[in-house]
């Protein structure tokens, strides 16, 4: 596992060789392969939490993993609709012009 490079690796493995490797071990490897939900619903959990909390640095990630793992880009932009009113405006509008800029990167028409 060492050798492979994972998102954690080169996202900061550099820095956090030993962060990295748990991220992969641990989140990746237990948590999202977890049994529970499915990739689909953890994506969209994930999304509405990273949003919610204002985590704009996770967020292109997640987002581009949510489309990977099923949700479409109707049910991304219905869930920062909602969240307008549950986390406020401004985490919307933030999440919105992310949003959009994934959309484009992967090129999903809007």
């Amino acid at each position: 596992m060492a050798d492979e490079p994972t998102a954690a690796r080169q996202s900061f493995g550099d820095i956090a060789p030993e962060l990295a490797e748990i991220s992969d071990r641990v989140l990746f490897g237990q948590v999202w392969a977890g049994a529970g939900l499915s990739p689909r619903d953890r994506s969209l959990v994930t999304i509405t939490s990273l949003i919610s909390l204002y985590r704009e640095n996770e967020l292109p990630f997640h987002m581009k993993k949510a489309l990977e793992n099923g949700l479409t880009k109707d049910e991304i932009i219905a869930v920062i609709s909602q969240l307008a009113f549950y986390s406020g405006w401004p985490t919307a509008m933030t999440a919105l012009g992310i949003a959009r800029k994934v959309f484009d990167d992967v090129g999903t028409s809007r």
